[in-house]
């Protein structure tokens, strides 16, 4: 098995994003991308600038911040001409890592828009470097630039960044600081596809959470009558736990919950609502034990929310 490290660069409309395809709000301008064994070796590289075919002219961002104009890119090759030597370069049996979760998001996008055959297994693991640096060197929420990582950790900066061959070749540098248990112990879900039905529908249990992702429904409301949905089954005994706050709307598309194991604890849920291009939504849902303190967050939370829809009842009802 080898590593595939990726990164892209894109550009969007240049005239705004009511004038964008809906289905390729971003279109792939430079692939970069290492081969690494699984001793960390670098086996191979590939680059290549891509001649867009949808956005002609560069967006003043693009343009900003990755130091292209439309004349590198007028005599290179096409998305499929390119795409059909990377697929073929990447081989079998690859295990994909970026910086970030958006990059295999907008890859499959861009191969769906020219109609290629996606290469990927369903559900697509990856791993998001970014992420698991954070797991390994700070506090698991904060997110760094790829500067900023290279930084801590010290590593030469030979190369300008914001290009995708040298990003792709810093970030499989990181990956030389990671053991395989730190990476393969890490892997994220991509969404670009989702389960269909319930016989597709993804669970992960991970060190110190769980992670559930449904197949459609048609709206939020029937998402949260679901019971494999709304369920609290501790992740490390299996066993059901007792709700203690019921699932309760904590933003537009947010739910939380509390629950207690008898054997392990608090139990703190959170569902996201995701939205498919058709109207649909889908669940992500976590399940994650958490100390007192962290419990009595949730509870004080729903408290303020409660407070906060007496009090807009009560404004209204003064000023009808």
């Amino acid at each position: 098995m080898n590593y595939i490290i990726l990164d892209l660069e894109w550009n969007q409309c240049p005239d705004g994003k009511e004038k964008e395809e809906a289905l390729l709000p971003f279109e792939i301008i430079e692939i970069g991308a290492v081969k690494m064994d699984s001793h960390h070796q670098i086996l191979d590289e590939f680059h290549e600038l891509i001649h867009p075919q949808v956005y002609s002219s560069l967006h003043f961002m693009t343009r900003e911040i990755i130091s292209i104009q439309e004349a590198d890119l007028e005599n290179c090759r096409t998305f499929p001409e390119v795409a059909k030597d990377f697929l073929e370069w990447w081989g079998e049996d690859a295990c994909f890592c970026t910086w970030g979760s958006t990059d295999l998001l907008e890859l499959q996008r861009n191969l769906a828009w020219y109609h290629i055959p996606s290469p990927f297994s369903f559900p697509l693991l990856y791993y998001d470097i970014q992420k698991i640096f954070s797991i390994v060197y700070e506090d698991r929420k904060t997110r760094r630039s790829l500067e900023s990582a290279v930084d801590f950790l010290g590593l030469p900066k030979e190369h300008t960044f914001h290009n995708a061959w040298s990003d792709a070749v810093y970030t499989a540098k990181v990956v030389k600081r990671l053991t395989e248990e730190d990476i393969f112990s890490n892997s994220s879900v991509d969404y670009y596809r989702t389960p269909k039905n319930r016989r597709q529908e993804i669970s992960i249990t991970y060190k110190t959470y769980e992670k559930f992702v449904s197949k459609p429904f048609s709206s939020k409301t029937e998402a949260m009558k679901d019971r494999i949905v709304t369920s609290t089954r501790c992740y490390l005994c299996r066993k059901n736990a007792r709700k203690k706050i019921r699932w309760f709307s904590s933003g537009t598309r947010s739910y939380l919950c509390l629950a207690w194991c008898e054997e392990h604890g608090w139990l703190k849920g959170k569902i996201r609502m995701r939205q498919h291009s058709d109207g649909t939504f889908y669940v992500v849902k976590t399940l994650k034990l958490v100390n007192e303190e962290e419990a009595y967050a949730v509870k004080e939370k729903q408290e303020i929310i409660r407070l906060k829809r007496r009090l807009k009842r009560t404004f209204h009802a003064k000023h009808r």
